[in-house]
């Protein structure tokens, strides 16, 4: 381990946290650093300026409403003008450069990157749909690095940034604070939060979801009552941190698609104390308290929500993140793996470790399947034949964990993801040899 990852690890294992999904929180770095009884007093507390970072506009319901005010050592718009870079592997919608194809696709693991990927070079678009410009729909982004962001900071202006690691962990230092997020756990960035990302190994991969839409919130529980599936006490938020550097810095910042870069003469994670409701997370998927069924049949995969980006209808999500977490099968009479299915909604699956249940092979960590609205899938072959003579006793599902991006809108490739050398083109293959079993 080089001693730049020896040092961010050490540094993520010494982090303290605030709780709770969705709490008005506040933390400070100085004592003192936050005025008491009013947001922007006429001299802020040990000089600092007062800044107001709003993720949704200011008249929203009160529930949706997201801000955090900033309490900073330079205003965020003391800064030279941006100038467009280039975009490298990242694309955004909408997505045009290929047809949306009803195939069922997958992929194996993105290549690992050429020496000296930092996070954001490391970034490479397999797909999504809706508008960036409009504030509407998804990405799905992989990423594989080597090395850190030095001297460099990302935001991203389109939407909130899902992470999900699958091999080594993260650092990330943000303007609120740092957060640590490794595999089995899920790392929430909002729109607009400047970040950076240190590697605690040599090399790491993973998944990111680009929301476009409505931040990401806790499902509903209707019928299960007051408890179940992601507690909002088990996410966590960082505590202020803050960098008082003056040495050139380059921010990027991904705006309607495109990536702009400007080279400030310091650090912009320069906020000694803050507080509000617009707020990184980090969330352990080991602690989502499955639900299912302890009578008969496999209940719906809505069941395994953890976070939801809601849209104008009432249940239909602009994005589902779900997790596939160990859990007990249990189910009389019922077959257990994943059903055959067609869903109006359309599904990337990503595997962070282990195996999944309804597939016997080709399905591996750092891998990915897509399949869109009404492409007829499900279980494998193997995995059919082998659950459907079974013998149905209690069984615990503890080898793996998979997730699954939902959204209510065909997911359009990009045309490096279409024509990639890890697409699996003989994905439909493992169909193939599903027997009649009628008998009139």
């Amino acid at each position: 381990m080089s001693e730049q990852a020896e040092q961010a690890r050490k540094t993520a294992e010494a982090l303290e946290y605030l709780t709770g999904f969705g709490n008005e929180h506040s933390s400070e770095a100085v004592p003192g650093a936050l005025p008491a009884g009013r947001n922007s007093p006429q001299r802020s507390p040990l000089g600092l300026y007062a800044e107001q970072l709003s993720g949704s506009a200011f008249t929203e319901p009160r529930r949706h409403n997201r801000r955090s005010w900033l309490y900073r050592i330079r205003p965020s718009a003391a800064h030279p003008p941006f100038t467009r870079t280039d975009n490298g592997a990242l694309r955004s919608a909408p997505f045009t450069e290929a047809p949306a194809d009803p195939n069922r696709l997958r992929w194996n693991p993105l290549p690992d990157a050429a020496p000296g990927t930092d996070f954001l070079a490391g970034l490479w678009t397999l797909g999504g749909n809706g508008d960036a410009t409009q504030r509407s729909g998804m990405a799905i982004h992989l990423y594989s690095a080597n090395a850190s962001m030095t001297d460099r900071v990302f935001s991203d202006s389109d939407g909130e940034l899902l992470i999900v690691p699958e091999r080594g962990g993260l650092l990330l230092r943000t303007e609120l604070g740092l957060l640590s997020a490794g595999p089995g756990e899920v790392a929430l960035i909002p729109r607009g939060v400047r970040f950076s990302v240190e590697l605690l190994d040599e090399d790491a991969r993973g998944y990111v979801c680009e929301n476009y839409g409505r931040p990401f919130e806790l499902p509903d529980l209707g019928p299960i009552g007051a408890n179940g599936l992601a507690a909002a006490r088990d996410f966590r938020a960082p505590v202020a941190a803050y960098e008082d550097v003056e040495r050139p810095t380059e921010v990027v910042n991904k705006f309607c698609g495109n990536l702009w870069t400007a080279t400030y003469d310091h650090s912009p994670l320069d906020v000694v104390a803050w507080y509000g409701t617009h707020t990184p997370y980090v969330y352990d998927l080991h602690r989502f308290n499955v639900m299912g069924s302890i009578s008969y049949d496999h209940p719906d995969p809505s069941i395994f929500t953890v976070l939801t980006s809601p849209s104008d209808t009432p249940g239909l999500a602009g994005v589902d993140f779900v997790v596939f977490a160990p859990r007990w099968l249990v189910g009389e009479d019922t077959f257990r793996p994943p059903y055959f299915h067609r869903n109006v909604m359309s599904e990337y699956m990503g595997l962070i470790e282990g195996a999944y249940d309804a597939k016997a092979e080709g399905f591996v960590p750092g891998g990915g399947s897509l399949h869109n609205m009404m492409s007829a899938h499900g279980p494998d072959r193997e995995t059919f034949d082998k659950a459907s003579a079974a013998e149905l006793k209690p069984q615990k599902i503890e080898d793996g964990l998979a997730f699954m991006f939902e959204t209510r809108w065909p997911i359009t490739a990009t045309a490096q993801a279409a024509g990639a050398d890890h697409l699996q083109r003989g994905y439909d293959d493992v169909w193939q040899g599903l027997q009649r079993h009628f008998r009139a």
